[in-house]
């Protein structure tokens, strides 16, 4: 069928006449049914095939099954558990009823709700819905937020007893007195044997676009932790590649979208080459399993939310530099596709696209450009621009950066100018004592951040304007940074501003990340009429010349 022939050859001699119209409603879905990956999972394969066999509506015995997975007006509503130590709000009500309901169904699932929605309030209180008895829930986060889960389990749900499973001397304990264990990615992937022998009654994932690379040793990590259900918290479940969207479901319900390189055959080809139906397709097979609220459907009190660009211009020693490095990287790049192609030359290209970021920014950040630090880019100085405006109207800011070399140049030129500041970035020792400075009403005007170390599981609501000084690839890990000023308890409107030199690789990438918020959105909300990828033709507008 596959090969598009009409007639197979039977094994007892003869031929028979495919049906075609029924394997073209139903050959993808067989061959899903077929995979051997769901037909021997134990844990979830039931389950699987269950919702694959649903998905096809050629049984009418198995309504009652279409209907309990796909259909979410059928999710029962759970009363707010006794123990819960805030008010839920009724959107997140509806996420820990939805909870409840797949956790019935024997299935995992994504709460993929905006940031500041608050998902990890939802889990808390889905963990209150259990008896004591229940056993040890394991949660696994980046290192920078476990400090945040357990304190937010002291204020939502304080009868839960939280152990931090972290640090050199490291011990799991007696687990029989313990509600909830917390662990990093990191001690996941050195300890991954002791948690993985365990009989965990939950297992939960937040920021779990940790394991979005499903070849890597977190993935791995994760997929082999043992536990009636499984629940992963992102705010961006697709980043990059729907290969990401593979890995996360893997973990939560082993061999529901095959292997790998069947989804690559069925899906992630298709949706790249603008095939018809195949962003749908995909819709309909991961839409139950994905909950996702925006904050401008579900929070309409929170304060409007303004986004602007502003778009200084090189002077002309920048604009030197940058020529230099995009001429002689434009060589670089052409020299690369004619030897290698675009997959396989794309570590050499990245690196001259990241030079000319870094020129983008400030010429000191180029090595060997002969600039100093103190030197003020044209980027600098409208940055400092604004700072100054809103220090005096009595606003302050959060600036974002993704290296830390910027924040040392920004760190000297707002001494410079007389503005107050405090930083966060992976070195920083106490990140709490840090955002409780800033916080503080007497805090200091500007949050300098590294967007690695600060782009998630802070809290930032002193602040009401927020800088991305050096934006790149992907709007959504920028949005899950702007998310720390932006979410429940922020009072006054809020300002995001990226700062772009206009006529740079800079400006030409904006169009780049349109593409992928909508291959992100295809795959959660619905189907897209357009799907653009980065071809070789797009590397060569990015090299062009500085206009």
């Amino acid at each position: 069928w596959r090969q598009g022939r009409h007639l197979v050859c039977l094994e007892e001699g003869g031929f028979a006449r495919l049906p075609a119209d029924w394997m073209d409603r139903y050959g993808l879905l067989l061959e899903a049914l077929l995979e051997p990956s769901v037909s021997a999972s134990t844990a979830t394969g039931g389950p699987v095939r269950a919702q694959l066999m649903a998905a096809a509506d050629c049984a009418p015995d198995l309504e009652r099954i279409r209907q309990a997975v796909f259909d979410r007006a059928r999710v029962v509503p759970v009363e707010p558990p006794e123990d819960i130590a805030v008010t839920l709000r009724p959107y997140q009500l509806e996420g820990v009823s939805w909870l409840a309901h797949l956790e019935g169904l024997g299935m995992g699932g994504i709460l993929a709700d905006d940031m500041g929605l608050g998902k990890t309030i939802q889990a808390l209180a889905h963990l209150l819905l259990d008896p004591p008895e229940a056993g040890p829930t394991l949660v696994v986060a980046p290192t920078s937020v476990l400090d945040n889960w357990a304190a937010e389990a002291a204020r939502a749900a304080p009868s839960l007893n939280v152990y931090v499973y972290h640090g050199p001397d490291r011990d799991l304990g007696d687990l029989d007195v313990v509600d909830v264990v917390v662990t990093s990615f990191a001690i996941l992937r050195r300890d991954v044997r002791r948690l993985a022998a365990m009989a965990w009654h939950r297992v939960i994932l937040d920021e779990a676009q940790a394991i979005k690379n499903p070849r890597s040793q977190t993935s791995r990590a994760a997929r082999a932790l043992q536990a009636p259900f499984r629940l992963a918290l992102t705010g961006t479940p697709v980043e990059n590649r729907l290969e990401e969207l593979w890995s996360l479901l893997e973990f939560l319900n082993p061999g529901m979208l095959g292997s790998l390189k069947r989804f690559e055959e069925q899906f992630v080809r298709p949706v790249r080459d603008g095939e018809r139906g195949a962003v749908e397709r995909l819709r309909i097979r991961v839409q139950p399993f994905i909950l996702r609220r925006l904050k401008k459907d579900v929070e309409r009190d929170l304060p409007p939310k303004t986004e602007m660009v502003l778009k200084p211009r090189f002077t002309q020693e920048e604009r030197e530099v940058y020529e230099a490095i995009r001429r002689s990287g434009r060589a670089e790049v052409q020299r690369v596709l004619a030897r290698k192609g675009l997959r396989a030359g794309k570590v050499d290209i990245l690196r001259v696209l990241l030079r000319l970021r870094q020129a983008c920014c400030h010429p000191a950040l180029v090595p060997g450009s002969g600039f100093s630090k103190t030197y003020t880019s044209s980027k600098v100085a409208v940055l400092l621009e604004q700072l100054e405006t809103l220090r005096e109207e009595g606003h302050r800011a959060l600036v974002f950066s993704q290296w830390t070399s910027y924040l040392d140049i920004l760190e000297s030129a707002l001494d410079r100018g007389g503005i107050t500041w405090t930083r966060l970035d992976g070195s920083t020792r106490d990140r709490g004592r840090v955002v409780d400075r800033f916080q503080a009403p007497d805090g200091p005007d500007v949050f300098l951040i590294s967007l690695k170390a600060g782009g998630s599981g802070l809290n930032l609501t002193a602040a009401d304007y927020v800088f991305h000084v050096d934006p790149w690839w992907n709007p959504a890990v920028e949005a899950q940074a702007t998310d720390r000023v932006h979410r429940i308890g922020q009072t006054r409107p809020v300002v995001v501003t990226r700062i772009v030199v206009a006529g740079s690789v800079e400006e030409r990438v904006l169009s780049l990340q349109a593409s992928k918020r909508a291959m992100a959105d295809a795959a959660l909300k619905g189907p897209s009429d357009w799907l653009v990828s980065l071809g070789e033709s797009d590397v060569e507008a990015l090299l062009e010349p500085y206009t």
